[in-house]
């Protein structure tokens, strides 16, 4: 279970409505959310999202917009081929995910890259799914 922050408990234990919407996401919802919080370089930026979470969670949001970590070795694969890259840009934020979390559960370096050389493989083909 992901450990979250204490602002958003802050802000999830003032809104009981945004609680129980928080407590229906799936894990992988959560941490996108969490990661989003976490990952703003200035401190502004992070306060500004965690007040916005609520609102987001109580109007339909279950993920943070557009939000899609892209490795940097699939980003430069993709760079490289550009069907590939073209194809990736239309599917969803929930396939792109799919993609990404498969890649990064990789257990070893070597695994890793022979994952996202067949994630490149399969965008070429024109796949939306493992």
């Amino acid at each position: 279970m992901e450990t979250i922050p204490a602002d958003l408990r802050k802000v999830l234990a003032a809104n009981a409505k945004a609680k129980v919407i928080w407590n229906d996401l799936t894990p992988i919802s959560r941490r996108d959310f969490i990661s989003w919080i976490e990952s703003p370089k200035q401190p502004e930026t992070r306060i500004r999202r965690v007040g916005r979470v609520c609102d987001m969670l109580i109007s339909g949001k279950r993920r943070p917009c557009c939000y899609a970590i892209v490795p940097m070795n699939l980003y430069k694969s993709l760079n490289g081929l550009p069907k590939a890259k073209a194809h990736w840009k239309t599917l969803t934020p929930d396939e792109r995910r799919d993609f990404v979390d498969w890649i990064e559960s990789a257990k070893d370096t070597a695994m890793h890259v022979g994952r996202i050389e067949k994630v490149c493989v399969l965008l070429l083909k024109g796949k939306r799914h493992l």
